[in-house]
C-alpha cells in the first residue's frame, strides 16, 4: 500500500497545476493530515463543524475548507481562521457568513454550491436560485465575503456518462455567471467539482478545484 507522500505525488503527477487539491481529511487523524502537509498539501476540506475545531487547534498551519453543508448557528466558530466554505447554499447563511466575518475582521472566500445531482438529499441552489442570489439587492451590502465561484457534488452512480453530463453543465453555468455577473471581478475564477472516483472527468470538463479522501488517505475510516 502507498504511503500517503507517494499518493499526494502520483496525483501530482497526472493532475494539471493549475488544478488545486483540497485534501478531504473527514474522519483523518492528525498524524495523518501532518503526513500531507509534509508532502506539500497545502488545502484539506472538513464536512464538520465540531470536528474542523478539533483539527485547526492542532495543525492551525493548513489551509482549511468548509465543504460539508454550514449551519447558520455554526459559523461563529469558524469565521476566525476558515480559508473558504465552499458550501454556501442559502442567502440567509451568506448574511451569517458576511456578519461573523465582519467581526472577525477578515473577508472570507465562499462559494456558492449549486444542486447538480439527481439525489434530493444533497444540498444547493437550483440554477434559478443561484441568479437570484447574485441579483439580490442585499448581496452587495456584504462586505466581509467574497464569491469566489461554484461548487457541485455529482450523483453517486456507476454511470461516469451521467456524471458528466452533470459537470458539464456546471461548467457551463459557472461560464455564464462569470460572463454576466462577474466579468470585473477576476477572483471569480474558482470551480470545485470531482471526488476520489471522478475528479478526471470534472478536470477535463473545467474543475480548478478538486476534492480528494480516499485516494491521498486510503478508505474513509467511519467513526
Amino acid at each position: 500500500m502507498n504511503s500517503i507522500a507517494q499518493n499526494i505525488n502520483e496525483l501530482r503527477s497526472i493532475i494539471p497545476s493549475r488544478v488545486k487539491i483540497v485534501a478531504v481529511s473527514k474522519t483523518k487523524t492528525v498524524p495523518k493530515i501532518r503526513e500531507a502537509m509534509d508532502a506539500g498539501q497545502i488545502f484539506f476540506g472538513e464536512s464538520k463543524v465540531q470536528e474542523l475545531l478539533e483539527k485547526q487547534k492542532q495543525i492551525p498551519d493548513a489551509e482549511w475548507h468548509l465543504i460539508g453543508h454550514l449551519q447558520t448557528n455554526k459559523v461563529k466558530y469558524v469565521a476566525p481562521f476558515v480559508q473558504m466554505i465552499q458550501s454556501v447554499d442559502s442567502l440567509r447563511l451568506l448574511k451569517e457568513i458576511d456578519r461573523q466575518a465582519g467581526k472577525a475582521k477578515r473577508v472570507i472566500d465562499c462559494l456558492l454550491q449549486i444542486h447538480i445531482a439527481r439525489e434530493a438529499t444533497k444540498f444547493g441552489f437550483s440554477e434559478p436560485e443561484a441568479i437570484e442570489l447574485l441579483e439580490s439587492n442585499e448581496l452587495p451590502n456584504l462586505k466581509n465575503v467574497r464569491i469566489c465561484g461554484l461548487m457541485g457534488i455529482a450523483t453517486f452512480t456507476d454511470d461516469m456518462e451521467a456524471v458528466r453530463e452533470e459537470f458539464k453543465g456546471l461548467a457551463a453555468f459557472f461560464q455564464r455567471i462569470r460572463r454576466e455577473y462577474f466579468a470585473e471581478h477576476p477572483f471569480f475564477c474558482e470551480l470545485s467539482m470531482g471526488m476520489s472516483d471522478d475528479y478526471s472527468i470534472a478536470i477535463e470538463e473545467g474543475a480548478t478545484m478538486v476534492r480528494i479522501g480516499s485516494t491521498i488517505f486510503g478508505e474513509r475510516n467511519n467513526k
